[in-house]
């Protein structure tokens, strides 16, 4: 029996490069997905509500993810 279930830790520790991409995101990128594709983004920073995605098909940071770039860099 397979279980269709998402596992989230309890806390979200994002890699160096899922901030790399957050920060471009806050300086006004949008990254498109193909773009994501290449760049291997993460599908973690979706499934936390860090990322979204526009009408276009476009990902963007949310504010959960301006959010945890204010505390990595802080």
């Amino acid at each position: 029996m397979a279980l269709d279930a998402v596992f989230h830790a309890t806390t979200f520790e994002p890699t160096v490069d899922e901030l790399a991409v957050l920060k471009r995101m806050e300086m006004g990128e949008l990254v498109s997905m193909g773009d994501a594709l290449k760049e291997h983004l993460s599908n973690r920073l979706l499934d936390w509500g860090m990322i979204g995605k526009t009408f276009d098909g476009k990902f963007t940071i949310t504010d959960l993810g301006r959010q945890q770039i204010r505390r990595s860099f802080a």
